[in-house]
Formats: structure tokens, sequence, C-alpha cells
């Protein structure tokens, strides 16, 4: 697992493991990062279903009751198919959009 800090947003590359490894791994590691937004970047799989999005929701849940953002990242599952819950974007820059706009919405407190 890879770690990419830059102020407070960590971005979250996986090496070349399973997904259910790569999510043991991630909450393990989760109390070092929880206090900074995350952007899990999920390209390095090859194949992701809307079911698979759905594993990462207890950490997203839990990360956003924070105050902090969690975007996952990947162009296999699009958009529409995630669940509400899970912010889902094709692109690491969105993802970075997406922080931006919650950030701010949490600083005018809507």
């Amino acid at each position: 697992m890879i770690f990419d800090k830059k102020d407070n947003t960590t971005t979250v590359f996986q090496e070349n493991i399973s997904l259910a490894e790569f999510l043991k791994n991630l909450k393990e590691a989760y109390p070092k990062i929880k206090d900074d937004h995350l952007i899990i970047n999920l390209f390095s799989f090859s194949a992701l279903t809307a079911d698979d999005i759905l594993e990462f929701l207890q950490i997203s849940n839990e990360h956003r009751a924070l105050n902090k953002s969690f975007v996952l990242v990947t162009a296999k599952v699009s958009y529409d198919d995630a669940p509400e819950e899970i912010c889902v974007v094709p692109t690491i820059r969105e993802a970075h959009d997406f922080i931006e706009m919650e950030e701010i919405e949490r600083d005018l407190d809507l």
C-alpha cells in the first residue's frame, strides 16, 4: 500500500493484491490516515463492480462522520452505478475537485 500525502489529503494506491487484501490493509493503516481527506485510487484493479465498491461503505461512512472526504477513483464503475453514499469519480483530478467542493460546503455549514 502506497500513501501520497499532500497538505491535508492522502491518496492511497494499491499494489498488485486482491480487493479483499487491499481492504484489510486499508483498515489496518486507517488510524494513521484518519485525520486526512482520503482519495482511494483503484485504477490498478482490472475489474471492479458496484458490489466491490460497496465493500468500502463502512470505512467511507466512518470517515465522513469525522467530517472528512472519502473518494474512490475508478473508471470501471460509473457514478450512476455506485451507491449514493459513496463518492466515485473517474480521475484523480476530479477527486481533488470534489474534496475542494466539500471543504467549501463544510466552511459554509451546508
